[in-house]
């Protein structure tokens, strides 16, 4: 059975709607330029999977996710300058921190998803256990159990998984329950939690400041 897509949509289509409630001065030119873009790129993508061209469906994949990662980049830079040189309110860089963190998970569940075992297409294509950069427990579970009565050796991740994963490397600004293997996987990972941590920081010195 092949992996649903539509979790990544809806997710991808959370991080668009993020995108409306930054201020001017932490986007990427107007809103629904960007928004605009990368819903086109999602748009196309489903269809290049439903006629099959999955190589293209990959590349648009990547796309989405290069889109996603330059918008949230712009924020966090943006951001910082903005606290530095006090642009904005206190209250309009609270908020502006806790989105680019929202922003921060889906982007890096985007890469994951995409990336692990050669993306969705790949893992589809293979069927069954995979090796990827990221050892999930279920995975774990499955190799361990001769039987196979722990979990279906058959187990793969799915979109969720990976969202799971980013989502605790952005709140512990590290994997929890997921080792991670690959190279790149680590330096995402890094990343991943370096951004974390500056929207953090951010939020914690503007609320003392508040207070």
């Amino acid at each position: 059975m092949n992996e649903p897509r539509w979790p990544a949509a809806v997710t991808v289509t959370a991080a668009i709607a993020l995108h409306f409630a930054l201020p001017p001065s932490l986007r990427v030119g107007p809103p629904w330029v960007g928004a605009g873009g990368v819903a086109a790129l999602v748009l196309v993508s489903a269809y290049a999977l439903r006629t099959g061209h999955t190589k293209w469906n990959q590349l648009l994949g990547y796309g989405v996710a290069g889109a996603l990662t330059i918008g949230l980049l712009t924020g966090v830079v943006r951001l910082l300058i903005a606290l530095t040189e006090r642009r904005e309110t206190p209250v309009v860089v609270l908020r502006s921190a806790a989105v680019l963190w929202a922003a921060n998970v889906i982007t890096f569940a985007v890469w994951y998803w995409r990336l692990d075992a050669g993306g969705p297409n790949e893992r589809d294509r293979t069927g069954g256990p995979i090796v990827g950069a990221f050892l999930f427990p279920q995975l774990a579970l499955a190799e361990q159990s001769p039987a196979g009565d722990v979990v279906s050796e058959a187990w793969r991740p799915h979109f969720v998984d990976y969202l799971f994963l980013s989502f605790n490397t952005s709140t512990a600004f590290s994997p929890t329950d997921v080792p991670v293997l690959g190279r790149w996987a680590k330096l995402l990972t890094m990343v991943q939690s370096l951004i974390s941590l500056t929207t953090v920081v951010v939020i914690v010195a503007r609320s003392i400041n508040i207070l």
